[in-house]
């Protein structure tokens, strides 16, 4: 089928946790609310004053996030599209917003600022700002476990984050260009990264495969000293 109603770019699509619906973000300052299964749109959202840039669901499927070029993010009513609360703090455009696996944050991406920032998702307060890329942020999004936060930034890297202290961990690099996205995999293990250089990298943040990987390339056993010294990554 093919959800056709926006006035302007569809920049982003996503499922409700029980797949009966779809939710659209698109350059027309709305977002879409729509019937997986009969492609029928159910309802429009409408309060942003510049182009929607992601819409995602909260994990139990009752709430709904907006990120929009209008410096804000805003959290829905999932049933009845009503506006619930608008989080305000970014310098400039919130290019994605998106639910930690337990419902209780949010967390967004800015390119202005050059941060992402953690909220309260039931009271819209700001708990925190994840300061360090040197360019606007595309993305932020929750490990599976809710312990971690990857950001995809301009700057050709990601970075990643523990999401209680606000703590950057490390960066991935190895793109030539603008990294637009990343993504955890569902196990937690790997992160996916998109980049305008045309590339999607996989990285591991398991410990004992990264130690394997690194014996593989020396075509040799790592000595004790530099498997403590990379062991103090803690990476698991």
């Amino acid at each position: 089928m093919t959800l056709t109603g926006h006035d302007a770019g569809v920049i982003s699509a996503s499922y409700s946790p029980d797949g009966s619906r779809i939710v659209t973000a698109s350059g027309d300052k709305t977002a879409k609310v729509w019937d997986a299964n009969a492609g029928k749109e159910l309802m429009t959202l409408t309060g942003h004053d510049a182009a929607v840039w992601s819409a995602f669901y909260s994990p139990d499927g009752q709430w709904i996030v907006t990120a929009s070029g209008d410096k804000t993010a805003k959290v829905w009513d999932a049933v009845t599209g009503k506006e619930l609360m608008t989080l305000t703090g970014h310098e400039g455009g919130v290019m994605s917003a998106s639910y930690s696996p337990d419902g209780q944050k949010i967390v967004t991406a800015d390119r202005t600022d050059q941060t992402a920032k953690i909220w309260d998702a039931v009271t819209g307060q700001e708990l925190m700002t994840l300061t360090g890329h040197d360019a606007m942020v595309w993305k932020a999004f929750y490990s599976p476990d809710g312990s971690r936060i990857v950001t995809a930034s301009s700057d050709k890297t990601a970075k990643v984050w523990d999401a209680v202290t606000g703590q950057e961990l490390f960066t991935l690099k190895g793109h030539d260009g603008h990294v637009l996205s990343a993504f955890y995999s569902p196990d937690g293990r790997r992160i996916a990264t998109a980049g305008r250089d045309g590339i999607v990298q996989i990285h591991t943040t398991d410990m004992d495969e990264l130690l394997q990987i690194a014996e593989s390339r020396v075509t040799r056993q790592l000595t004790t000293e530099e498997k403590e010294k990379y062991g103090g990554l803690d990476l698991n």
